[in-house]
């Protein structure tokens, strides 16, 4: 095993976190400010979260586990992808982040409902998992855009991933925080079921968090009170 950074499962997704978020506003200005070559370079960027979330949620690593191979497939994928500018090129760069961004959901999910007591790295793990689960189903409705299109109205109306990405985030993070502001609407049966697949999965997310760092908060009490009598 191969042992990446310092990191240890105590502070392991400070990193992540941070990542993420700059990632998100990274991908906000670029749309906001620059023109479509700029936003394509800022998304490139994901590459380099790629890597720091490997970092961010496991502490030993094996160069032969998904954690590290698919981040550095898809930062291949994304650089190469930027000079052949090629249509299923750019579908098999989404189904790659998607593969990845579902395989890490995974474990930060199961670190931060399943492990360890309630901390502030806990609690940072699960805005983690917010974020991945948010970044998952907007490539999931980039993807269908792309490929059943036209799948949503008053949505970009592109071939261009990196292009269709920023909308499908804010329209992601609307749905699993069930804000519904209804500028983006599905209009096709299968992405209609994605966006109230993921309205239940935010509505559930939240329960089970709720309810697992109660239990886990309790546990902690009556372990003190049994160490102290």
């Amino acid at each position: 095993m191969a042992k990446i950074g310092n990191i240890s499962h105590h502070d392991n997704f400070f990193y992540l976190t941070l990542s993420l978020t700059v990632l998100l506003f990274g991908i906000a200005l670029s749309h906001q400010f620059f023109d479509a070559s700029s936003q394509r370079l800022m998304l490139t960027s994901i590459a380099m979260v790629l890597l720091v979330s490997v970092l961010g949620v496991k502490e030993n690593l094996n160069f032969k586990e998904p954690a590290v191979f698919l981040p550095i497939l898809s930062c291949t994928l994304i650089i190469v992808g930027y000079q052949l500018n090629i249509y299923h090129f750019y579908l098999f760069q989404l189904v790659m982040l998607l593969i990845f961004f579902g395989y890490m959901a995974y474990h930060v999910a199961v670190q931060v409902i399943f492990t360890g007591p309630i901390d502030l790295n806990k609690i940072l793990g699960s805005i983690c998992l917010y974020y991945l689960i948010g970044l998952t189903f907007a490539i999931l409705y980039t993807l269908c855009q792309m490929t059943i299109g036209p799948a949503f109205s008053n949505s970009t109306e592109t071939q261009h991933w990196y292009l269709l990405l920023p909308d499908y985030i804010y329209y992601s993070f609307v749905i699993l925080s069930t804000v519904g502001f209804g500028d983006i609407v599905p209009s096709q049966p299968i992405t209609k079921f994605l966006a109230y697949f993921e309205a239940i999965i935010g509505q559930f997310y939240l329960a089970i968090l709720v309810a697992s760092l109660v239990s886990s908060a309790a546990t902690q009490r009556k372990l003190k009170r049994s160490l102290n009598d």
